[in-house]
């Protein structure tokens, strides 16, 4: 079953951990539990069923490229474009993401390897972070 597993691939940014299950990942990467994970999504449909978009920043949104929104109600989305990490959002529609590392550390293939489920090849070298917004009701902050 796909909710269960971590996918190691390389995703719009970086090469990351995919999972519907975020307790499997806080396991994975040894983080503390009460940390929010990005979620991805497929499309701004699937995106609206987690959280209502602020109506000024509805273009903002759906014209990002590798950028993250953190929204009002705390928990942040990305909104993916790039073609290649589609192929596996779209059988999974949404899905939480995070670099395939153990938290705080620089990036491992072997550790990466040796805790994923499946591994989806080609796997790159890591490309620059997205970029973080924080959105408000009518204001933008950039946090990275």
């Amino acid at each position: 079953m796909l909710k269960d597993k971590v996918f190691l691939t390389q995703t719009d940014t970086t090469i990351g951990f995919i999972s519907q299950n975020a307790d499997r990942l806080t396991q994975i990467k040894q983080r503390p539990p009460y940390k929010h994970y990005i979620t991805a999504v497929n499309s701004q449909k699937i995106l609206q069923c987690f959280t209502r978009i602020p109506s000024t920043h509805h273009n903002r949104v759906r014209r990002s490229k590798k950028t993250t929104f953190i929204m009002p109600n705390g928990h942040s989305y990305r909104l993916i474009q790039d073609i290649h990490h589609l192929l596996l959002l779209n059988r999974l529609k949404w899905a939480y993401t995070t670099s395939a590392n153990l938290s705080g550390s620089n990036y491992d293939e072997a550790f990466a390897k040796e805790h994923a489920d499946v591994i989806i090849t080609p796997l790159q070298t890591s490309k620059q972070a997205s970029k973080i917004y924080k959105l408000g009701k009518t204001t933008l902050k950039r946090i990275r």
